[in-house]
């Protein structure tokens, strides 16, 4: 019987990135929501895996983002009850987040480009993250965060400046605040995408994204790693 994964899409240009890649290498057929566009969510019940991914807008700019509201509900049904795994990156880990009773504030610090974060060993529910060493280097950008994680939810991350870098539910269901789904190509990419380069080096000024690249390409094998360990945690439930 062939597997299929839901992937919510908020932006053109994003994608899910390597796990996009291991879903496909597992033999999981993949269907996009681009929920920009206006696009329906499907009948859930025909899933096994939910990725819900990052976007510019905020979890509570229902009023500008009408399409917020039934993505919300979504990942409350998703999470009422079911097994199946749910990864959710930037937005859709604030998104777990709220709909599982914790909030999301503006952050004190705005986190663009590579920062270092602190694993902790309930990643795996054992000591399997100390495998990776207690901290690695990650991609972020976000001026957003989880002020508050739901009251079922296990802290797996934290950086110096945003306590809630990562949360575990479950046992089947990880929010990431940091872009770890991002590949070199992935942010490659942004040259090819429209405005894309361009609002990152207006972040952090001209000639950001190839700074971003030349320390990206350092640290990548790291970061193929940590994500290689995420997704086999989720997959571990199915």
């Amino acid at each position: 019987m062939t597997r299929r994964a839901l992937v919510f899409q908020h932006m053109d240009f994003d994608s899910p990135g390597r796990f996009g890649n291991y879903l496909m290498d597992d033999g999981f057929v993949l269907d996009t929501v681009m929920l920009g566009q206006g696009q329906a969510i499907p009948n859930l019940e025909r899933y096994d895996f939910l990725m819900v991914l990052g976007g510019v807008m905020n979890v509570w700019e229902e009023d500008a983002h009408p399409w917020l509201r039934a993505e919300k509900s979504a990942i409350a049904e998703w999470m009422d009850g079911s097994r199946r795994p749910y990864l959710g990156i930037c937005l859709g880990h604030q998104l777990l987040a709220e709909t599982q009773g914790g909030a999301v504030g503006k952050s004190r610090v705005p986190e663009i480009g590579i920062h270092e974060v602190r694993l902790h060993e309930s990643l795996a529910g054992d000591n399997s993250a100390g495998a990776l060493g207690e901290r690695i280097l990650v991609t972020q950008w976000h001026h957003y965060e989880v002020s508050t994680p739901p009251p079922s939810a296990v802290v797996i991350a934290e950086s110096s400046v945003t306590p809630v870098q990562g949360i575990r539910l479950e046992e089947r269901a990880i929010g990431l605040q940091f872009h770890a789904e991002w590949t070199l190509d992935v942010i490659k990419n942004w040259a090819n995408e429209a405005g894309h380069k361009e609002a990152y080096e207006e972040e952090l000024g001209a000639g950001a994204h190839q700074k971003l690249l030349a320390d990206a390409a350092r640290m990548m094998t790291e970061y193929e790693r940590f994500g290689r360990l995420v997704y086999d945690k989720l997959m571990s439930n199915i």
